[in-house]
């Protein structure tokens, strides 16, 4: 059972932002939804889609791309929301990220994966776990709980904020 325990560390989900191949950890990830409607929350940051229902629970949806400065594009037919777990000052919240699409769970063995680079990345390295290689590709993983800072999480886990 420990090597079991041992694989999932080793397991990430890939799924594609503007053609680049990112992963995270496959612990983190609750499901994969298809795009559904996701219903808009006024006063909200940029990079916060809205709500959607999961099962009762509402659940904040935020966007990687605007996130991290990329173009908006439509939706397609391969347009995903991860759903996933992240923790904000020890506590775990729940959020859905839309992903261009998904495509698989890796394996990547720690020696296959470097350091994040210093610089030439178009995310802020302090978002990378690090870089894994795949095959001919490069795989951009991310480290979830450093992709919104505390106070980005608060806001999306709290909803509108309404001052006047």
């Amino acid at each position: 059972m420990s090597s079991a325990a041992r694989d999932d560390t080793n397991q990430y989900l890939t799924f594609t932002l503007d053609r680049e191949l990112y992963a995270i950890a496959v612990h983190s990830v609750k499901e994969v939804l298809e795009y559904t409607n996701v219903t808009k929350v006024p006063r909200t940051l940029d990079f916060m889609k809205g709500v959607i229902n999961l099962r009762g629970s509402v659940v904040p949806v935020v966007d990687l791309r605007t996130k991290f400065g990329m173009d908006e594009v439509e939706s397609t037919i391969a347009t995903s929301i991860i759903v996933a777990e992240v923790s904000i000052a020890d506590e775990a919240v729940v959020l859905g990220m839309i992903a261009d699409s998904v495509q698989e769970v890796i394996n990547l063995d720690p020696q296959d994966i470097e350091p994040p680079p210093r610089i030439g990345s178009r995310v802020d390295s302090e978002f990378i776990e690090g870089i894994g290689k795949q095959d001919d590709r490069f795989v951009i993983i991310l480290a979830i709980d450093r992709v919104f800072s505390e106070f980005e999480l608060a806001e999306v886990a709290s909803g509108p904020k309404g001052s006047a």
